[in-house]
């Protein structure tokens, strides 16, 4: 009976798989949108290096065209101290946790939608009892056993179904760069709050330095005035100057907490938990190999880029998913079930059931509420398509920002140097001067008050050659393609590509 049974299906069974095996996916390919062909960083030569200062941070730099970026592009700083600090951030961010957990979600989704290619197979097993008719003494009652399995399936003839899953795998897809960007994002924010603690740190030690030289020289004045070599109104200036400078700590001393409380916020740590580790400039390297990546290769390599273009592919997608929804849509339903009114005779001969039921369903009027749909999948790809561009365009634009930084950065850098040195020497001329009477007051103070700006200055310009080498970084992408699964935070689930080739 059974194989009567599955020769009477096969007929069926075959037309299924021809819709199946014949069906298309409706609706645009994707194809990456092509990059303008003369696209780069600059009119001008680019940049190969940088000028140098014999100062912590003065390094020269030299950019290599195509050199690689490492996935763990801080411990080029070579500080310990940083490297153990962006690992832990990565461990306790909430916002790397969030992403991750987004896309964990994305994968979930897709592979829920590939469920949708396949058959869904139900089992039913019921027993009924019921009155056969009414008035009858005793009650006449009829029992029904009844088994079957049911196989319902929708044949993705036209492919809006594959098209669904391929906008699922590209939102999966965008979560996976979205994590990415939150990664860099993260690690640069880490480590350049550590350039900042330290450069916040050099300049209240030098302020510190300079107000114990300016109330050297304010005991200096009073013994003088004692003498009568100096006037009061000198004194009372020196005062002012040591005020003033002493002024100055408060506002560096706040924005070191808020650097310092910034940092535990990466940390996952509260403000009154254990502070983080002291760090100085000097004790930071600054790289002198730099990579610049061609620029065919920063669509690839930014987070941000490759973000908008999974957008683009998903709403690519859609729009097939909208065209398949116009056209006609099929149903195939099969059963095959065994009916007895005792239990033992269920799968008896003679108690076989089965049926197929083919449908296909064609809306003739809605309104025009597909068609417009359809017009707004459109509208949606041409918005991201746009936003893409945007991306692109900030791309080169950040990178060709940092060139520009680099270089400028490193020639301020070496000329506060030389006004650091020319105001020290300036400095110690007009003390001396000073102390044998050939310069008025006026003059040191003017002297101590050029230097402390001069050595600020330099403070500040250090920093910023280690703030660009991190802009730098970020710009190129962050080395993320170069993380393995074992050292990296954000390899917590693999973006699942569209199962069908489109």
């Amino acid at each position: 009976m059974t194989l009567r049974i599955w020769s009477a299906l096969a007929p069926q069974l075959g037309l299924l798989s021809a819709l199946l095996l014949g069906g298309c996916a409706v609706g645009p390919d994707y194809v990456r949108p092509a990059m303008t062909q003369n696209a780069h960083f600059s009119r001008e030569e680019p940049l190969t290096g940088t000028a140098s200062s014999a100062v912590p941070g003065g390094a020269a730099q030299h950019l290599i065209e195509g050199m690689d970026i490492p996935g763990l592009w801080w411990t080029l700083f070579r500080s310990s101290e940083l490297t153990g600090l962006v690992e832990e951030a990565l461990r306790a961010s909430p916002d790397v946790a969030a992403a991750q957990a987004s896309l964990r979600q994305a994968n979930e989704l897709v592979y829920a939608d590939r469920a949708s290619l396949f058959p869904i197979v139900v089992a039913n097993a019921s027993t009924t009892r019921e009155k056969a008719k009414f008035g009858a003494f005793p009650p006449e009652l009829l029992t029904i056993n009844a088994a079957s399995v049911s196989v319902s399936y929708a044949p993705d003839v036209f492919g809006g179904t594959r098209r669904e899953i391929e906008a699922a795998a590209a939102v999966a897809e965008y979560q996976q760069f979205e994590l990415e960007a939150t990664y860099l994002t993260l690690t640069a924010s880490v480590v350049n709050t550590a350039v900042t603690l330290a450069s916040v740190r050099d300049q209240i030690a030098v302020t510190k330095d300079l107000v114990r030289i300016q109330e050297a020289g304010l005991n200096l004045a009073k013994s003088r005035l004692r003498l009568g070599a100096v006037s009061n109104s000198d004194v009372l200036a020196q005062e002012a100057v040591v005020a003033q400078t002493r002024a100055t700590l408060p506002p560096l001393q706040r924005q070191l907490d808020q650097a310092r409380h910034q940092m535990t916020a990466y940390l996952g740590r509260f403000p009154n938990q254990e502070q983080v580790e002291h760090f100085e400039l000097a004790g930071l390297h600054l790289p002198e190999e730099l990579p610049i990546s061609l620029p065919s290769s920063i669509i690839e390599q930014r987070p941000d880029v490759r973000a908008a273009e999974a957008r683009l592919h998903q709403a690519s997608a859609n729009i097939g998913v909208t065209i398949a929804n116009e056209l006609p849509q099929f149903n195939l339903t099969g059963s095959l079930g065994f009916n007895a009114s005792r239990l033992v005779d269920l799968f008896s001969p003679g108690t076989g059931v089965w049926a197929l039921i083919g449908s296909v369903s064609q809306s003739l009027f809605d309104t025009g509420a597909r068609w417009h749909r359809k017009q707004a999948a459109v509208a949606a790809y041409d918005e991201s398509a746009a936003l893409y561009r945007g991306a692109v365009v900030k791309a080169f634009q950040d990178v060709a920002n940092v060139l520009r930084a680099l270089d400028t950065d490193a020639d301020e850098l070496k000329q506060q140097v030389d006004a650091e040195r020319a105001a020290l020497d300036s400095l110690e001329l007009t003390q001396t001067q000073y102390r044998l009477g050939a310069v008025g007051y006026v003059n040191l103070l003017t002297a101590q008050q050029t230097y402390q700006n001069a050595v600020l200055a330099r403070v500040r310009a250090q920093a910023s050659r280690y703030s660009d080498t991190v802009a730098l970084f970020q710009a190129l992408g962050g080395g993320w393609w170069n993380r393995s699964k074992n050292t990296s935070q954000a390899q917590t689930g693999q973006v699942i590509s569209p199962p069908l080739d489109q």
